[in-house]
Protein backbone atom coordinates (compact mmCIF):
# COMPACT_ATOMS: atom_id res chain seq x y z
CA UNK A 1 0.00 0.00 0.00
CA UNK A 2 1.39 3.37 -1.00
CA UNK A 3 1.76 5.84 1.82
CA UNK A 4 0.36 9.34 1.53
CA UNK A 5 2.45 12.30 2.65
CA UNK A 6 0.07 12.73 5.63
CA UNK A 7 0.57 9.12 6.73
CA UNK A 8 4.35 9.33 6.44
CA UNK A 9 4.43 12.58 8.39
CA UNK A 10 2.26 11.13 11.15
CA UNK A 11 4.42 8.00 11.34
CA UNK A 12 7.41 10.24 12.00
CA UNK A 13 5.56 12.12 14.73
CA UNK A 14 4.46 8.84 16.32
CA UNK A 15 7.93 7.35 16.07
CA UNK A 16 6.70 4.15 14.39
CA UNK A 17 6.84 3.15 10.73
CA UNK A 18 4.09 0.65 9.98
CA UNK A 19 4.72 -2.67 8.28
CA UNK A 20 0.98 -2.58 7.57
CA UNK A 21 0.14 1.09 6.95
CA UNK A 22 -3.46 0.11 6.24
CA UNK A 23 -3.86 -0.27 10.01
CA UNK A 24 -2.98 3.38 10.54
CA UNK A 25 -5.27 4.43 7.72
CA UNK A 26 -8.15 2.55 9.37
CA UNK A 27 -7.31 4.11 12.75
CA UNK A 28 -7.67 7.54 11.17
CA UNK A 29 -11.00 6.84 9.42
CA UNK A 30 -14.01 8.30 11.22
CA UNK A 31 -17.40 6.62 10.89
CA UNK A 32 -18.58 9.56 8.75
CA UNK A 33 -16.08 8.43 6.10
CA UNK A 34 -16.62 4.68 6.30
CA UNK A 35 -18.36 2.67 3.60
CA UNK A 36 -18.11 -0.51 1.54
CA UNK A 37 -14.50 -1.63 1.60
CA UNK A 38 -13.50 1.09 4.06
CA UNK A 39 -13.67 0.28 7.78
CA UNK A 40 -13.90 3.01 10.39
CA UNK A 41 -11.81 3.20 13.56
CA UNK A 42 -14.41 2.19 16.16
CA UNK A 43 -13.20 -1.38 16.68
CA UNK A 44 -9.60 -0.20 16.92
CA UNK A 45 -10.67 2.45 19.43
CA UNK A 46 -12.13 -0.31 21.63
CA UNK A 47 -8.86 -2.24 21.57
CA UNK A 48 -6.64 0.81 21.96
CA UNK A 49 -8.48 1.87 25.11
CA UNK A 50 -7.55 -1.49 26.70
CA UNK A 51 -3.92 -1.34 25.58
CA UNK A 52 -3.60 2.20 26.95
CA UNK A 53 -5.17 1.09 30.21
CA UNK A 54 -2.72 -1.76 30.71
CA UNK A 55 0.28 0.44 29.91
CA UNK A 56 -0.84 3.14 32.33
CA UNK A 57 -1.70 0.68 35.09
CA UNK A 58 1.78 -0.84 34.88
CA UNK A 59 3.42 2.59 34.70
CA UNK A 60 1.59 3.84 37.79
CA UNK A 61 2.46 0.73 39.79
CA UNK A 62 6.10 1.19 38.84
CA UNK A 63 6.05 4.94 39.55
CA UNK A 64 4.66 4.64 43.09
CA UNK A 65 5.20 1.25 44.69
CA UNK A 66 3.50 2.25 47.94
CA UNK A 67 0.29 3.77 46.57
CA UNK A 68 -2.98 2.09 47.47
CA UNK A 69 -5.62 1.13 44.93
CA UNK A 70 -7.67 4.07 46.12
CA UNK A 71 -4.80 6.44 45.29
CA UNK A 72 -3.95 4.79 41.99
CA UNK A 73 -7.47 4.67 40.55
CA UNK A 74 -8.02 8.44 40.19
CA UNK A 75 -4.52 8.90 38.77
CA UNK A 76 -5.24 6.16 36.24
CA UNK A 77 -8.53 7.77 35.25
CA UNK A 78 -6.80 11.13 34.74
CA UNK A 79 -4.25 9.56 32.38
CA UNK A 80 -6.61 7.51 30.21
CA UNK A 81 -9.70 9.71 30.01
CA UNK A 82 -10.77 11.14 26.66
CA UNK A 83 -9.42 14.61 27.45
CA UNK A 84 -5.91 13.23 28.03
CA UNK A 85 -6.02 11.23 24.81
CA UNK A 86 -7.23 14.27 22.86
CA UNK A 87 -4.45 16.39 24.34
CA UNK A 88 -1.80 13.94 23.17
CA UNK A 89 -3.53 13.67 19.79
CA UNK A 90 -3.22 17.43 19.38
CA UNK A 91 0.47 17.33 20.27
CA UNK A 92 1.19 14.86 17.46
CA UNK A 93 -1.38 16.56 15.18
CA UNK A 94 -3.50 13.50 14.50
CA UNK A 95 -6.24 15.87 13.35
CA UNK A 96 -4.29 16.74 10.22
CA UNK A 97 -4.45 13.13 9.04
CA UNK A 98 -8.04 12.24 10.02
CA UNK A 99 -10.31 10.88 7.28
CA UNK A 100 -13.65 12.65 7.78
CA UNK A 101 -16.92 12.85 5.91
CA UNK A 102 -17.99 16.22 4.54
CA UNK A 103 -20.36 17.01 7.42
CA UNK A 104 -17.69 16.39 10.05
CA UNK A 105 -15.13 18.26 8.00
CA UNK A 106 -17.40 21.30 7.77
CA UNK A 107 -18.24 21.24 11.47
CA UNK A 108 -14.60 21.36 12.59
CA UNK A 109 -14.15 17.64 13.22
CA UNK A 110 -10.36 17.85 13.16
CA UNK A 111 -10.51 19.91 16.34
CA UNK A 112 -13.23 18.03 18.21
CA UNK A 113 -12.08 16.53 21.48
CA UNK A 114 -14.15 13.35 21.17
CA UNK A 115 -12.93 12.60 17.64
CA UNK A 116 -9.31 13.25 18.56
CA UNK A 117 -9.50 11.14 21.70
CA UNK A 118 -11.09 8.25 19.82
CA UNK A 119 -8.52 8.49 17.04
CA UNK A 120 -5.64 8.45 19.54
CA UNK A 121 -6.96 5.22 21.05
CA UNK A 122 -7.40 3.73 17.58
CA UNK A 123 -3.83 4.68 16.63
CA UNK A 124 -2.57 2.96 19.79
CA UNK A 125 -4.39 -0.21 18.72
CA UNK A 126 -2.94 0.05 15.22
CA UNK A 127 0.59 0.29 16.61
CA UNK A 128 -0.10 -2.64 18.93
CA UNK A 129 -1.38 -4.84 16.08
CA UNK A 130 1.48 -3.79 13.81
CA UNK A 131 4.39 -3.99 16.22
CA UNK A 132 3.27 -5.77 19.37
CA UNK A 133 2.75 -4.71 22.96
CA UNK A 134 6.27 -3.52 23.72
CA UNK A 135 6.33 -1.21 20.70
CA UNK A 136 2.92 0.22 21.63
CA UNK A 137 3.99 0.60 25.25
CA UNK A 138 7.14 2.50 24.30
CA UNK A 139 5.18 4.84 22.05
CA UNK A 140 2.53 5.52 24.69
CA UNK A 141 5.06 6.27 27.42
CA UNK A 142 7.00 8.54 25.06
CA UNK A 143 3.91 10.46 23.94
CA UNK A 144 2.44 10.77 27.44
CA UNK A 145 5.85 11.97 28.64
CA UNK A 146 5.99 13.20 32.22
CA UNK A 147 2.22 13.01 32.70
CA UNK A 148 2.66 9.75 34.62
CA UNK A 149 5.11 11.23 37.11
CA UNK A 150 3.32 14.56 37.46
CA UNK A 151 -0.30 13.36 37.63
CA UNK A 152 -1.86 14.93 40.71
CA UNK A 153 -1.37 12.91 43.88
CA UNK A 154 -5.12 13.18 44.41
CA UNK A 155 -6.49 13.20 40.89
CA UNK A 156 -10.06 12.56 41.88
CA UNK A 157 -12.72 14.02 39.65
CA UNK A 158 -13.69 17.44 41.13
CA UNK A 159 -17.40 16.62 40.67
CA UNK A 160 -16.97 13.41 42.66
CA UNK A 161 -15.00 15.19 45.38
CA UNK A 162 -17.62 17.94 45.66
CA UNK A 163 -20.44 15.39 45.87
CA UNK A 164 -18.59 13.50 48.60
CA UNK A 165 -18.04 16.78 50.47
CA UNK A 166 -21.75 17.58 50.31
CA UNK A 167 -22.90 14.11 51.31
CA UNK A 168 -20.53 14.07 54.28
CA UNK A 169 -22.42 17.13 55.57
CA UNK A 170 -25.88 15.71 54.94
CA UNK A 171 -26.54 17.84 51.86
CA UNK A 172 -28.23 16.79 48.65
CA UNK A 173 -25.89 16.33 45.63
CA UNK A 174 -24.70 19.50 43.90
CA UNK A 175 -26.86 20.79 41.03
CA UNK A 176 -25.32 21.80 37.69
CA UNK A 177 -27.14 24.35 35.54
CA UNK A 178 -26.20 25.63 32.09
CA UNK A 179 -26.50 29.40 32.38
CA UNK A 180 -25.15 30.42 28.98
CA UNK A 181 -24.01 29.08 25.63
CA UNK A 182 -22.15 30.95 22.92
CA UNK A 183 -19.98 30.38 19.87
CA UNK A 184 -20.70 28.58 16.59
CA UNK A 185 -22.39 25.17 16.49
CA UNK A 186 -19.12 23.41 15.66
CA UNK A 187 -17.28 25.01 18.59
CA UNK A 188 -19.77 25.92 21.33
CA UNK A 189 -18.74 27.47 24.64
CA UNK A 190 -20.72 26.57 27.76
CA UNK A 191 -21.12 28.40 31.06
CA UNK A 192 -22.13 26.11 33.93
CA UNK A 193 -23.10 27.07 37.47
CA UNK A 194 -22.87 24.53 40.29
CA UNK A 195 -24.98 25.06 43.37
CA UNK A 196 -25.07 23.51 46.83
CA UNK A 197 -28.13 23.26 49.05
CA UNK A 198 -26.38 25.71 51.39
CA UNK A 199 -26.63 28.39 48.70
CA UNK A 200 -22.93 28.36 47.85
CA UNK A 201 -22.23 28.39 44.12
CA UNK A 202 -19.54 28.81 41.50
CA UNK A 203 -19.43 29.23 37.73
CA UNK A 204 -17.06 28.23 34.94
CA UNK A 205 -16.89 28.52 31.15
CA UNK A 206 -15.30 25.96 28.81
CA UNK A 207 -15.55 24.37 25.38
CA UNK A 208 -17.50 21.36 26.64
CA UNK A 209 -20.19 20.90 29.28
CA UNK A 210 -18.11 18.30 31.09
CA UNK A 211 -15.07 20.53 31.34
CA UNK A 212 -17.16 23.50 32.49
CA UNK A 213 -18.81 21.32 35.14
CA UNK A 214 -15.43 20.06 36.32
CA UNK A 215 -13.98 23.55 36.53
CA UNK A 216 -17.05 24.89 38.33
CA UNK A 217 -16.86 22.03 40.82
CA UNK A 218 -13.15 22.64 41.38
CA UNK A 219 -13.83 26.34 41.98
CA UNK A 220 -16.59 25.61 44.49
CA UNK A 221 -14.42 23.02 46.23
CA UNK A 222 -11.73 25.66 46.68
CA UNK A 223 -14.33 28.05 48.15
CA UNK A 224 -15.74 25.60 50.69
CA UNK A 225 -12.26 24.43 51.65
CA UNK A 226 -11.22 28.00 52.43
CA UNK A 227 -14.36 28.48 54.52
CA UNK A 228 -13.76 25.24 56.38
Amino acid sequence: MKRSAEIEALEQRLGHRFDRPELLRRALTHSSMSGPGREDNQRLEFLGDRVLGLVMAEALLSEDRKASEGQLAPRFNALVRKEACAEVAREVDIGAALKLGRSEMMSGGRRKQALLGDAMEAVIAAVYLDGGFEVAQNMILRLWGNRVSTVEQDARDPKTSLQEWAQARGMTPPAYVETARSGPDHAPVFTIEVRLASGQKAEATAGSKRKAEQEAAASLLAQVSENG
